[in-house]
């Protein structure tokens, strides 16, 4: 396989892992006025991912570097084309993370509801524009002969977008409530539960209205069969969730959500921006890639890296392995 290919899957990878893992963190976010009757469930919620939502948003970093090194012309159209959303995103997160660190700062009842409303939009707004993002990759859209974007931000927000963005806000919400419910105990660990079986609900349904659209408009045979993948696992994972296995059922969530960003990549492959209104003007694996001789530099990076990076990050998920409680907020207030 050629370094410009093989490229091309190690970014699904890479968003794979951010979507998976940042996923929850924002599922968790945009749990708390559902699942936090008081300040003790709400600081309960946040611990949940306290240790480790920075950890997690490194993946959208190394991402974002890697597009940048190994498809540079790919990287420029889209962050150009796409700069509107992609700066709400980086303010939702921005938002999100001071509110994370300054929430506890005073005791103020006002103060706490303040910061928790940026953590609930800091959470939903990236859920949301992640999925109309690359669901507008997919789909296409106006390029000229250079390569650039000629459309506006409203052209980015039609049918097929905004149900790829629902999708992806409510898979991340699920996600991060069967994550709440793996992570504690007692109460919050029933509700949990129960409100991942109502969002499981309407999640089977919008997923599979996107992914059933993806295959008929866009998709391919290979992209076809994933999205059957992310289906059963979807499904999987709800029935997992109703018989009280909260492990399998974040596994199986996982899953669904890693196989639902191939089903994207495998409908995309080969191009990685297509032109809707000129194919001459699409940008492809070929046309967009770095030279062969950056692509085997990074190749060799990422081989030294990648290990050392997964292995830090496994071993602080098992540091922080143990479910969070009341009881142990409550001590911690002494």
């Amino acid at each position: 396989m050629d370094l410009n290919y093989l490229w091309f899957w190690i970014i699904a990878v890479l968003f794979i892992g951010y979507f998976v893992l940042d996923g929850f963190d924002f599922g968790v976010g945009m749990s708390l006025p559902f699942l936090g009757k008081d300040d003790t469930d709400r600081r309960v919620l946040i611990n949940t991912i306290g240790p480790v939502w920075d950890l997690n948003e490194t993946w959208l970093i190394v991402a974002g570097a890697a597009l940048f090194a190994s498809f540079p012309e790919w990287y420029a159209t889209m962050f150009s084309g796409f700069y509107l959303p992609l700066l709400i995103i980086l303010l939702a997160l921005i938002a999100r993370g001071v509110s994370f660190e300054y929430r506890h700062q005073r005791p103020e009842s006002r103060w706490k509801a303040w910061f928790d409303g940026m953590i609930i939009v800091g959470s939903a707004v990236p859920a949301l524009l992640w999925g109309v993002a690359f669901a507008n990759v997919v789909r296409g859209v106006p390029l000229d002969a250079g390569h650039n974007y000629i459309g506006t931000f409203f052209d980015l927000l039609n049918p097929y977008a905004l149900l790829g963005g629902l999708t992806t806000l409510l898979l991340f919400f699920t996600h991060g409530v069967v994550f709440v419910a793996l992570k504690t105990e007692g109460d919050i660990r029933v509700r949990a539960r129960s409100l991942a079986i109502r969002s499981g609900v309407v999640t089977i349904l919008v997923a599979a209205s996107f992914l059933v659209w993806t295959t008929l408009a866009y998709g391919t045979v290979a992209s076809a069969l994933l999205a059957l993948g992310a289906a059963l696992t979807l499904v999987a994972s709800f029935v997992a969730n109703l018989r009280g296995k909260e492990g399998w059922a974040f596994a199986l969530m996982a899953a669904t959500i890693a196989l639902a960003v191939l089903t994207l990549f495998a409908s995309l492959f080969p191009d990685v921006m297509p032109a809707s209104n000129n194919p001459a003007n699409s940008l492809t694996i070929e046309n967009a890639s770095s030279t062969p001789y950056t692509l085997s530099v990074m190749s060799w990076t990422a081989l030294i890296a990648a290990p050392v990076i997964l292995l830090y990050q496994g071993w602080t998920y098992w540091i922080f392995r143990k479910r969070v409680t009341r009881a142990h907020i409550e001590e911690a207030a002494h």
